[in-house]
């Protein structure tokens, strides 16, 4: 059994697969076309990623890729726990500059689907923690940008004293929402 639950954020759903478990442990099936087709979820992957955060309090993003290789993300925790986050960053949306959380991890199994159009970033919430997430479209580095992840703007609780996160140099020099302009236009309910 499949739950998929909407955020207040349309479009960002919150999906949890079944876990089958015994005395060894359990068997979940993390993506299924034909199960994601009949939850309404019609999505093409193309290319899987696995990151490794040593620290909690690691910060990655907030990260997005434009077109014409904008890419949609399904993501989840392989081992360890993260806050995963979604902001709209659609030019036009009712819900633009919000944001939405979750709580990722290998105990809990849920994985949050992240359309294009929003911004991504997660903390690690334990050491040694893993994310593996699927994308909708290829890495295209000249794609590729961020906005800062403690924007005042957004207002993301991160869960932990921000001057003390763990980041890139990116997401160091990333700039704030108001001196980003979007290449993402809200077209409708997705």
């Amino acid at each position: 059994m499949l739950d998929v639950q909407p955020t207040r954020l349309p479009g960002v759903m919150i999906i949890t697969p079944a876990r089958h478990g015994d005395h060894r442990g359990f068997f979940s099936e993390s993506w299924n076309a034909r199960v994601m087709r009949d939850a309404g979820l019609d999505i093409d992957f193309v290319q899987d990623n696995h990151s490794f955060s040593a620290a909690t309090g690691t910060v990655r993003g907030l990260h997005f890729q434009s077109h014409p290789h904008a890419q949609g993300k399904l993501v989840r925790c392989g081992r360890g726990a993260l806050y995963d986050v979604a902001v709209d960053i659609r030019v036009g949306s009712p819900t633009y500059g919000q944001w939405v959380g979750e709580e990722l991890s290998f105990e809990n199994g849920r994985q949050l689907w992240i359309p294009a159009g929003f911004l991504h970033g997660f903390v690690t919430r334990e050491p040694d923690t893993e994310i593996v997430y699927k994308c909708t479209d290829h890495y295209a580095p000249e794609c590729d940008g961020a906005v800062r992840f403690d924007d005042p703007d957004i207002g993301i609780d991160w869960g932990i004293d921000t001057t003390a996160a763990v980041l890139s140099a990116k997401d160091e020099a990333a700039p704030l929402l108001k001196d980003f302009q979007s290449p993402f236009t809200y077209e409708g309910a997705s």
